[in-house]
């Protein structure tokens, strides 16, 4: 069931809400928090179709804030707010509530958004793009107890990564990080079998993925070693290799859905390690509304840290020669010696060449003279 209301107020939403609970027989829905999605009109039927979908596990009051750009002067310094209510198949398993705001109202988001909120319930802000570099102090992010964004979409990851880290605040979280969970499951399970100790990590992925800096910065922070952060096309991440003093363990994912794990001394093991999709993440970090200390702590370990990314072609090439060095220097020897030859046969032929042609011209003078003289 859809309602639309045009230049409407939050308490007319309110009483259309209750109304449409009444129409389709259920007064009563049981939700366990308050979603605000903050986004715009182009992403905004995505990322509430990501969150139907995560309503599934997580029943809750679905809330999206669209502010709309007003056209004239004259519209800016009005304030409107038009809503569309949805209750019953069309929300999902709670209710979803679309507030589009123009004009003046659009600065005071936080007050149409709060008489909407669910009584004695969490609320948890999401930014699918445009997030603010500190939400916690943006005035809707300061209504919420988890604050969700996602730098996938950002043009610059490594300086929104020092960004984010500067003005972190418990609470704060990033779909970026939810991605590289399965990774980190992985390893650390990995590791748990082989009681070795780790030297360095290569951690292989494409450029301008934030989730690649957060893995290996999550590895760095945790096992103290070096990390090389090595670029790839991708999808995504592509590759985690350690050296450890029981030999190399690698999880390698080349088609972005099945990895294969390998370690010294035990047989290659195909796992799943697909990509997932919006509605995945956004539900897997619906499931914990405290703040996360292991992002705060990967985040703060410095992505200045890991150094310039360089090209895993790059680098195992320069890993190569320093492994073979004699025999790249017998080719560039020969190769020299080869020149110095080839020069010496030049100057050679160059010598040969006028010695040659002296005596040709001596006897054709010699034959001239004996001409002259017979006549």
């Amino acid at each position: 069931m859809k309602i639309d209301l045009t230049e409407t107020t939050a308490s007319k939403v309110n009483k259309a809400l209750v109304q449409g609970r009444r129409t389709i027989g259920t007064p009563a829905i049981g939700m366990v928090l308050t979603l605000v999605i903050v986004t715009d009109e182009e992403n905004a039927y995505d990322a509430l179709k990501a969150a139907n979908e995560a309503s599934r596990e997580h029943p809750s009051r679905t809330l999206v804030v669209i502010k709309r750009v007003s056209r004239s002067p004259r519209d800016r310094a009005k304030a409107r707010l038009d809503a569309e209510v949805r209750v019953g198949a069309d929300a999902g398993t709670g209710e979803t509530v679309v507030l589009r705001l123009y004009g003046e109202a659009i600065n005071h988001a936080q007050s149409v958004v709060l008489p909407l909120l669910l009584p004695d319930a969490p609320v948890v802000v999401w930014w699918p793009v445009n997030a603010p570099v500190d939400a916690a102090r943006d005035p809707l992010g300061a209504l919420a107890q988890r604050r969700v964004t996602d730098m996938y979409a950002v043009e610059n990851p490594i300086r929104e990564l020092a960004e984010r880290a500067e003005a972190y605040s418990p609470g704060d979280t990033d779909l970026s990080w939810t991605r590289i969970t399965p990774w980190r499951s992985m390893l650390a399970a990995a590791l748990d079998q082989l009681p070795c100790k780790v030297a360095e990590v290569e951690v292989e992925g494409e450029e301008f993925n934030p989730s690649v800096e957060l893995l290996a910065m999550w590895i760095a922070d945790r096992l103290d070693v070096p990390v090389r952060r090595l670029l790839s096309a991708g999808p995504g991440l592509t590759a985690v290799r350690m050296e450890t003093d029981c030999g190399p363990v690698a999880l390698d994912r080349a088609d972005g859905s099945l990895a294969t794990l390998s370690m010294q001394g035990q047989p290659d093991r195909n796992v799943a390690l697909k990509r997932r999709d919006t509605a995945e993440l956004l539900a897997e970090e619906l499931r914990r509304l405290d703040p996360d200390d292991t992002y705060e702590s990967a985040l703060k370990y410095g992505v200045d840290r890991l150094g310039e990314p360089e090209r895993a072609q790059t680098a195992l090439a320069a890993r190569a020669a320093e492994s073979s060095d004699e025999p790249a220097d017998a080719p560039a020897a020969d190769a020299a010696q080869a020149a110095e030859s080839a020069d010496a046969e030049s100057e050679a032929s160059q010598d040969s060449a006028p010695k040659a042609k002296a005596p040709a011209k001596k006897s054709a003078s010699k034959k001239a003279a004996s001409k002259a003289a017979s006549e």
